[in-house]
């Protein structure tokens, strides 16, 4: 018997092999195309000599752990403990479905705010919780009367993600003091705060959990070196959450995957020695404009993008197709790949609108521009 018996294969993979079937450029999967950094590699030819393809110990090997925590000071002045409450992890997506079947036990309720990424709904339902989801306002900011409308005796976690994919849309500062007075009124809701876009932020600084003291000891923050480093292929993220929570999903973790990557933990610890973050928020910034001017030409409607590497658009003017459809045919007949909006709802609520991943070459940037100009 299926636990997922509603839940289809991930559009992300549907949109990939049909872009590969057909030739078209991919502008739909959340993946750079260009190459990592020059002293990556040069990190990693060097330490593949060195005794760095044993099991590191169980929540991460020592010295990234260290980063991690001097890291975290340096861009949140917050301090964390080490040994208790950093988690390093195989990729976000792994760390948030440990989080979720850690804490959620059959019957608790999880609020999910719409759209959102597809992964929560999955994790909530494998841990026998119930979902329950919550549009958005319609320029994506959250609406908490309508949250805490939601809120019964049986919610125990609610899930935020910021900077928000796929609307690229950052939280502003009232909107995190109204989540705070929200969850003074209910203090048995924890929060997952998925942060796996926070070094990519452009119009205004991310604000993190981390910078939250009436929040922090009650959520678990998911972060994403693929994301950061655009390494994605090598699957290391890390949680931060009180000693408290922290202790009861390193439980689940260390028999799920016990330890990450030993090679890729060694690497990234000796780069966030030289890496600049700022640098990196500088280049995707460069990217989105580009993206953004090359399709001034075009019918589609841009909608704001505050962060992430996506750029979602709005096709109403060419079509009255569905999302999917729609998307389908760039592919097919266009030769873009993209991703339709609705699939991020519960309830499939298609407003006409695209995602495009921007984390690319300029070259393929322009290229895919050029056809989506004709469009």
């Amino acid at each position: 018997m299926s636990k997922l018996p509603h839940i289809p294969t991930s559009i992300f993979s549907v949109m990939s092999q049909l872009a590969n079937e057909h030739g078209a450029i991919n502008l739909s999967q959340g993946f750079p195309n260009f190459p990592v950094d020059q002293r990556l590699l040069d990190i990693t030819k060097q330490l593949t000599h060195e005794n760095t393809h044993q099991y590191t110990p169980m929540a991460g090997l020592p010295s990234l752990l260290e980063k991690i925590s001097q890291l975290t000071y340096e861009k949140y002045t917050r301090k964390t403990d080490v040994a208790t409450e950093i988690l390093v992890t195989a990729g976000a997506t792994q760390g948030i479905y440990t989080t979720i079947n850690t804490l959620i036990k059959h019957g608790d309720e999880v609020i999910i705010l719409d759209p959102c990424y597809d992964s929560y709904e999955p994790s909530v339902l494998v841990a026998g919780g119930k979902p329950f989801r919550i549009a958005l306002n319609e320029d994506y900011a959250p609406n908490f009367n309508r949250i805490e409308a939601g809120i019964t005796s049986k919610t125990k976690m609610i899930i935020i993600n910021n900077p928000h994919n796929p609307t690229g849309r950052i939280w502003k500062e009232n909107e995190f003091e109204a989540l705070e007075t929200l969850l003074e009124k209910h203090p048995q809701i924890v929060l997952l705060s998925d942060e796996v876009y926070e070094y990519i932020s452009f119009t205004q600084p991310h604000i993190s959990i981390n910078t939250r003291p009436k929040l922090r000891e009650r959520a678990i923050i998911a972060s994403s070196f693929g994301k950061s480093l655009h390494v994605t292929g090598w699957k290391i993220g890390y949680l931060i959450a009180p000693e408290k929570l922290m202790q009861e999903i390193k439980k689940v973790h260390q028999f799920l995957v016990f330890s990450v990557s030993s090679l890729s933990q060694h690497v990234i610890a000796s780069y966030l020695d030289i890496v600049d973050f700022d640098a990196i928020a500088k280049m995707y910034l460069q990217k989105r404009d580009l993206f953004r001017s090359l399709l001034e030409g075009s019918r589609f409607t841009l909608l704001p993008c505050e962060g992430t590497y996506f750029q979602v658009v709005n096709y109403e003017k060419i079509s009255s197709k569905n999302d999917t459809d729609f998307a389908k045919e760039l592919i097919t007949h266009h030769g873009v790949a993209t991703i339709p909006i609705s699939v991020f709802y519960e309830d499939g609520t298609d407003k006409r609108m695209l995602r495009f991943c921007f984390a690319k070459t300029d070259e393929t940037l322009v290229a895919a521009a050029e056809k989506l100009r004709r469009v």
